[in-house]
Formats: C-alpha cells, structure tokens, sequence
C-alpha cells in the first residue's frame, strides 16, 4: 500500500525500494523519520511514493492548539530573553571587600558581610524587577492605565536602587529611575 500522510504512525513497518525494511521512529509535517537495519537513521519525504507501509505503527494525532498553553510558553520566551545575557559584573574596586553594618550604640555589635553577597542580592532584585515588569505587561486582566501604574511603581523602586549603581562596574548594569522633566 502507498505511503499516505496520515495512514501511518511511529512503530510502523515499512519497505523503501533500495534500503530494505525500516520502522518509522518519527514523523513531522513533511519527513518520515526510518531506521534501516544497513543504513541507520534515514529522513524519507512523506511525498515519496516508493516507501511502502508493510505494518502499520500507532497513529498519534496532533493535539489541539492550546492558546494558554501558547501565551506561557511565549511568557517563558520573553522571560528568558529579559535575563541578563551577559555575566553582571560588581566594579573591580569593591571585589573582596566587606560592608559592615554598624549600630549607634557602641555596645552593640557591628555586622560584617562581604560585598560579592550584597552585590549579588542587587542583581537579584533587579532582575526580578524585570520579570515583574513582564508579567504586569502581558497580564490579561489589567487594563492599560493599571498597568502603567503599576510600570511607574518600578520604576521609583528602581530609583531608589540608584544608590547601588556604584558597585556595577558597566554602566549599563545600572538602576535607572525616573528622569527629570
């Protein structure tokens, strides 16, 4: 029988005139994906007619478009585009250097911590700043004036964090709040 486009599924047995026998392991729009006992792994277009089912495989029908499954994937996409693409480096000047916290009373005892850990929390916040920024743009429920709203909330945080720029060592890296008008 004549290879057809939706006759057969993966499993199937099937006979190509040159390379013998073959089971179909994967099947796409356009290929049939073969192993050959003699000649392995072989790509056969669905719309060559000397392949020839002998056995036919598991039909396996395509899924319905999910479109919520859709708009997470592309968050993800987008999610993942927002990471930084490059490593986020601390300014050479504060590597190996401590913060310490130190309380007004002089009994009271002061708190070291290394400045690569605070660095690193900076960063943190920023980017999850930025993944906060997404979800509230491609967030179905809010209305556009809510989401600018709540865009110019983070934006003063990031304002805020401007007093951290000093440890980024690219000035691209940098908090940026909001501009004067």
């Amino acid at each position: 029988m004549a290879m057809e486009l939706h006759s057969t599924g993966i499993g199937a047995k099937v006979y190509h005139p040159t390379m013998g026998e073959g089971v179909i392991f994967d099947l796409d729009e356009r290929t049939v994906h073969c192993f050959f006992k003699e000649h392995g792994e072989q790509p056969i277009s669905r719309s060559f007619e000397g392949l020839k089912v002998i056995r036919s495989g598991v039909a396996i029908e395509q899924e319905p478009l999910d479109l919520d499954r859709v708009k997470d994937a592309l968050r993800d996409v987008l999610e993942e585009m927002q990471s930084p693409q490059r490593p986020v480096s601390m300014h050479p000047r504060y590597e190996g250097g401590t913060m310490e916290l130190k309380p007004a009373d002089a009994s009271l005892k002061s708190k070291e911590l290394p400045i690569e850990d605070f660095f690193h929390k900076i960063v943190m916040i920023r980017d999850r700043f930025r993944v906060l920024e997404q979800k509230i743009n491609a967030h179905d429920k809010l209305s556009d004036q809510e989401k600018v709203e709540l865009q110019q909330y983070i934006t003063r945080c990031y304002g805020s964090l401007t007093t951290f720029n000093i440890l980024f060592e690219d000035k691209e890296d940098n908090f940026v709040g909001q501009k004067g008008e």
